[in-house]
């Protein structure tokens, strides 16, 4: 799936409310809106967002998890006294794009039903939009220098994914070159780690010295030769 570039500036409509109607354009978490615009969207969603967490606290509550495929019909069929249509995509959208809901898919957390049992992973790719929303939300306030930080979370999210590095820069591609850039340079990184840790496993091999020896002896942290090691 190759994303657009609206896509790849901000965060996509999560897959659960895809599955049901469009989820609204603008960011719900108001992050990026205009505070009376972002304030009043909170008032007019806020009915619903307590209707939810009043039913299911285990998905809506002081944890938030990722919301299973189709969840947005199942919440009108199972409640249709308590939500309509519009007024319900509105708050789904909302939660979706917030921030602690971003974390939990950041996290890698399977997407849950309404009784809260887990089902299906994430997608990569919205786990890539994800990491990528996240990260343009904590950079922009920011003193440091978060690039570092990113990059080691987009290779552990590729990790995750099971994928080849081709499967899955084909999954997440982009018209960003900001992001493809970071994304290159994320795999940059874990290429010359990896031949740095692949040097070191056959050093070691070849010195006819125990790990702990070996650690020792070149001032090596135990974990890192032990991972080498293990390679």
């Amino acid at each position: 799936m190759t994303m657009t570039p609206s896509e790849a500036g901000t965060v996509a409509p999560d897959e659960a409310v895809q599955a049901g109607e469009p989820a609204p354009a603008e960011q719900a978490s108001g992050e990026s809106a205009e505070p009376s615009t972002a304030a009043g969207r909170t008032r007019s969603v806020q009915p619903v967002l307590e209707k939810l967490f009043e039913l299911y606290p285990h998905l809506f509550g002081a944890n938030f998890l990722p919301l299973k495929l189709g969840i947005f019909q199942e919440l009108l069929a199972a409640h249709p006294e308590h939500f309509q249509r519009e007024s319900l995509k509105a708050a789904l959208g909302f939660h979706t794009r917030s921030t602690r809901y971003l974390q939990s898919v950041a996290a890698g957390h399977k997407r849950h039903d309404l009784q809260g049992n887990p089902g299906d992973d994430v997608a990569p790719e919205h786990v890539y939009l994800t990491l990528l929303e996240l990260f343009r939300r904590r950079q922009a306030r920011a003193r440091e220098d978060l690039r570092p930080k990113f990059r080691a979370q987009l290779m552990a999210a590729f990790e995750a994914s099971g994928l080849t590095r081709q499967d899955y820069q084909a999954r997440v591609q982009t018209n960003d070159e900001a992001a493809t850039d970071l994304l290159e340079e994320a795999f940059a990184e874990r290429d010359q780690k990896l031949a740095k840790r692949e040097a070191l496993r056959r050093t070691f091999e070849s010195s006819g010295k125990t790990a702990d020896e070996f650690a020792d002896m070149y001032g090596i942290d135990k974990r890192e030769l032990a991972a080498a090691i293990k390679a």
